[in-house]
């Protein structure tokens, strides 16, 4: 799968982004809203790895894709089924250096188009920390409602964390 936009390209992972990963995953203040913490030279290869091997969407695998900018990976996108009826989770994190240029929403605008157009998905959400107003911008800017906003439900590095909860429909398109 390759999705092209006016300035980019998305498609699955390859050995060729492996410093450009580095670059965005070593990134204390990248990571601070993500689920792990930041790459560092005994994990690396093997949180890369697992990124080489997430190259299909099924119903039980997630697929990550690159966003290139030319041939500089500034992105990953990242989707699964959630195990609701055509419902796909989607995540995002970019490069900082490449922020305030409207790429994430670029990229994610081309991603939901494809999912509704190609995959035949009913609902598409995005779970993040509410912390994170640049993600909740992006979810916003694509068209995504925000429907939930869970007061510290989730446990991350060693705190309690509040939830937003966006959605979409194809008719939001």
């Amino acid at each position: 799968m390759i999705l092209n936009t006016k300035r980019l390209t998305l498609r699955p992972f390859s050995a060729q982004d492996f410093a450009d990963a580095c670059e965005i995953f070593e990134d204390d203040l990248t990571c601070r809203y993500l689920l792990h913490d930041p790459w560092r030279p005994d994990n690396r290869e093997r949180a890369f790895a697992e990124k080489l091997q997430q190259n299909m969407l099924t119903q039980l695998g997630k697929l990550s894709l690159a966003c290139l900018l030319e041939s500089k990976m500034i992105g990953e996108l990242v989707f699964w089924y959630t195990g609701m009826r055509q419902t796909v989770e989607i995540g995002f994190v970019f490069n900082r250096a490449f922020a305030g240029q409207g790429y994430a929403s670029e990229a994610a605008r081309a991603l939901v188009e494809w999912l509704f157009e190609k995959e035949d998905v009913h609902r598409i959400q995005a779970n993040l920390d509410a912390r994170n107003i640049a993600s909740s911008r992006v979810c916003e800017r694509i068209g995504m409602r925000r429907e939930a906003h869970f007061l510290k439900d989730f446990w991350n590095k060693d705190e309690w964390t509040d939830s937003f909860v966006y959605g979409m429909l194809r008719t939001d398109l």
